[in-house]
């Protein structure tokens, strides 16, 4: 796996599109801190060749990114973001310009890789706050930007598998791909917003117990 590349599914202005439009995979390198764009991929799904035809495809794409396994899109859901899921391709959903979004990334991706490695000290990983009653906050975006080699995953992770929260509010630059999954899995919500170009509120929510329709 190559953390210092990076693939954009890109529209024709260069920002984000979702993985199902038509567009370019991009692939940027990062070099001495800066990103240049090393190659490309005309790229398109085609609905009526049904599923073999979008695994051919799906496997054509995860064959030009070769060791790059770090992918972002505006969105990507259904059979081909379970494709690269499957090739071990973490999928960023994120709108906008890719120099908005590249380092951060990368920061993310580095840290996931480096969390495979011996854990850090449980004692030295930040925990979310209890604000009220059953309510939780954390600020990933202020955690990584002072402590890089710590990934959402392993502050988040079995806290929210953990699930002794009735809300739990994350502040971030862009949703963590892993969070929605765990979300869907334990029937969590999971609510976001925009509160600056580069910062996003994620809020999930648990169902109360005893709650009825």
């Amino acid at each position: 796996m190559c953390i210092s590349e990076i693939a954009v599914m890109a529209g024709s202005d260069g920002r984000t599109v979702p993985l199902n439009e038509p567009g370019t995979v991009v692939v940027y390198r990062r070099n001495r801190g800066a990103w240049q764009e090393v190659r490309t991929l005309p790229f398109a799904l085609d609905e009526e060749q049904g599923l073999p035809g979008l695994r051919r495809t799906m496997a054509e794409l995860v064959t030009f990114l070769g060791d790059c396994r770090t992918f972002v899109a505006a969105s990507a859901s259904g059979a081909a973001f379970f494709e690269l899921e499957k090739a071990r391709c973490p999928v960023f959903e994120i709108g906008g310009a890719p120099e908005d979004f590249l380092d951060s990334v990368w920061r993310e991706a580095k840290a996931e890789v480096e969390a495979q490695a011996p854990p850090v000290s449980g004692d030295n990983i930040p925990v979310p706050v209890e604000t009220s009653p059953g309510k939780f906050a954390i600020s990933i975006k202020d955690i990584q930007g002072k402590r890089p080699e710590v990934s959402s995953k392993q502050v988040l992770q079995q806290f929210i598998r953990r699930g002794g929260f009735l809300e739990l509010a994350i502040t971030c630059d862009h949703l963590p791909p892993w969070i929605e999954v765990e979300a869907e899995r334990l029937g969590i919500s999971v609510e976001t917003e925009y509160h600056a170009p580069h910062e996003m509120l994620v809020v999930l929510r648990k169902a109360r117990e005893g709650a009825c329709c």
